[in-house]
């Protein structure tokens, strides 16, 4: 930005904005005029401020990643497995019940379907999934080294498990389940848990 000349907007805020936008419209869905007019500034500015929209996008994952979606990180600090899988469960459907826009989760449907231009965004958000059921596998054998998890447990199963049912949850709520039906389906998979 040449000197003289102060941004006139908020950056954390036109970043919470384009975040609202990705989480609705997905990746491709998502155009360059309406995350404009959702941040309130122009292109240009929206280049200076955050580069290409890949790279808007990408800032926007983080916040989501540090807000939205700290409770994941949160969970998998409890003390037993079985407190680990209901603070995910329960964090989630709390994150939805919360949102009066977008529902869902951005790392689930915001690109699983897209063409080649957002190969390298659909191929992020597949490493940003693993990720998470490695996370978990490797707190599960953590549970089982304690004694808290059966020494028979097939923890990456397990883990693959407890992250299929969170992205089902996620379609659930981008479709309208309420959060009573999302609960009474996180208590069901609880009942999947070894014992």
């Amino acid at each position: 930005m040449p000197s003289g000349r102060t941004r006139q907007f908020d950056l954390d805020e036109a970043l919470d904005r384009a975040l609202e936008v990705f989480w609705a419209r997905g990746y491709e869905g998502a155009t360059l005029p309406e995350l404009t007019r959702a941040m309130g500034i122009n292109r240009p500015s929206l280049y200076a401020a955050f580069g290409n929209k890949e790279q808007l996008f990408r800032k926007a994952l983080d916040r989501y990643q540090a807000g939205p979606m700290a409770f994941l990180t949160e969970a998998l600090r409890k003390p037993t497995a079985r407190a680990v899988v209901e603070a995910i469960f329960s964090g989630f459907v709390r994150m939805q019940r919360d949102r009066d826009r977008a529902r869902g989760c951005l790392v689930v449907s915001g690109a699983l379907a897209c063409g080649e231009e957002a190969e390298t965004v659909r191929l992020e958000l597949a490493r940003l999934r693993q990720t998470f059921v490695t996370a978990l596998r490797e707190r599960f054998e953590r549970a089982v080294q304690d004694g808290d998890l059966p020494a028979r447990t097939d923890c990456a199963t397990l883990a693959r498990y407890i992250a299929t049912v969170l992205n089902g949850l996620a379609v659930q709520s981008a479709s309208g389940a309420t959060a009573k039906e999302l609960r009474l389906v996180s208590a069901m998979a609880m009942q999947g848990l070894p014992s």
